[in-house]
């Protein structure tokens, strides 16, 4: 059964957050930095941020404290009728950066709408597409400032057209796509790009679908406590049943020099306590979780189910609580020059 608290008892759901957090169990670890940021659904404004920063500063409210990563994503193109290609977001990476935030650009090669046969990997590394993809790299180098790209991620999963064992792509052949795509973005000196490799947490081998240490700059991980009365019913997992197979894997056999990013995290509010869920997530990354330097929630609806923290009264003023009292750093990077991106200092 579903437990919602009216907005008009947000002071007693404060003072519920706060005992939450200090239930048993929230031993103090050596604080490390860390950055954090959300990707921001349309609920809060009518339209998702980038292209509406009103939602950021609503969000920013919700939480009392300043993005330091904002995520977007667009594919290769929307294909309807004819394809139309998207260009390189000048305008929305600017208005990140000016927010004091860093932009974390999900960039596919995927399509909105369209077939996706005309977009396998075979496509990316026989050519197809690099006058575009060398189109996106010039403008990126043209804009100048650093960021984050994570291309084609959650590869390992059979949900994307990039994604294993589906749409004719064969094993081993994202590792030769991403080296391709990865060189063009080289040879056109587009090097204020950061690139982030993201799988999705699984207990299932990751290393056939590792570029390499050359190719990738920061590994990161998405993965959700779906719960068992979603559209993809599981059983009720925490943040560490979720994530430390995946983490111990990259972090001891894969990537072990790389800082990993949490580039997708949420769970749902059926089937469990949402709050309780929260409050443990920043416990666990504290406690169990050494190599992650950063953290994005996924504050969209998404299959119908209730992602965003401001569902819930309490899971807000809970993840709120959980951001202001962590190491984790507000939008101060609007001036950031290293690249590829260092994690944030102590």
């Amino acid at each position: 059964m579903r437990f919602r608290v009216p907005i008009k008892h947000a002071a007693v759901t404060a003072v519920l957050a706060l005992a939450l957090l200090a239930l048993p169990g929230s031993a103090a670890a050596k604080p490390r930095a860390l950055y954090w940021g959300a990707w921001l659904g349309p609920q809060l404004t009518g339209e998702e941020a980038p292209w509406d920063m009103r939602a950021a500063y609503h969000f920013e409210r919700l939480v009392r404290k300043r993005l330091s990563l904002l995520e977007f994503s667009a594919p290769f193109a929307k294909c309807e009728a004819d394809c139309v290609f998207y260009t390189f977001p000048t305008d929305e990476m600017t208005k990140i950066r000016r927010h004091g935030a860093i932009p974390f650009f999900s960039w596919n090669s995927g399509v909105s709408g369209g077939n996706w046969g005309d977009f396998q990997l075979s496509d990316l590394r026989s050519g197809r597409y690099d006058p575009y993809i060398r189109s996106i790299a010039r403008r990126a180098k043209a804009w100048g400032h650093p960021f984050f790209l994570r291309f084609d991620w959650e590869m390992n999963g059979n949900w994307f057209p990039w994604g294993a064992n589906v749409n004719g792509n064969l094993p081993g052949e994202f590792r030769l796509a991403w080296r391709h795509v990865h060189d063009i973005f080289e040879q056109v000196g587009a090097t204020n790009v950061t690139w982030v490799w993201c799988p999705y947490a699984t207990d299932e081998s990751l290393a056939s679908f590792y570029p390499g240490d050359r190719y990738v700059d920061w590994t990161c991980l998405d993965g959700y406590n779906w719960g068992p009365e979603s559209a993809e019913p599981t059983p009720w997992r925490s943040f560490s049943d979720i994530f430390a197979p995946a983490y111990r894997q990259i972090v001891t056999e894969i990537a072990p020099d790389k800082p990993m990013l949490i580039g997708e995290v949420a769970t749902d509010d059926s089937g469990g306590d949402k709050a309780a869920w929260i409050r443990n997530m920043f416990i666990d990354l504290r406690l169990g979780f050494p190599k992650v330097a950063g953290l994005v929630w996924f504050d969209k609806y998404d299959l119908g189910v209730q992602w965003p923290i401001e569902t819930s009264p309490i899971a807000s003023a809970v993840f709120a609580h959980g951001v202001r009292s962590g190491p984790f750093r507000g939008n101060v990077y609007s001036r950031l020059r290293r690249t590829p991106i260092p994690p944030p200092r102590g």
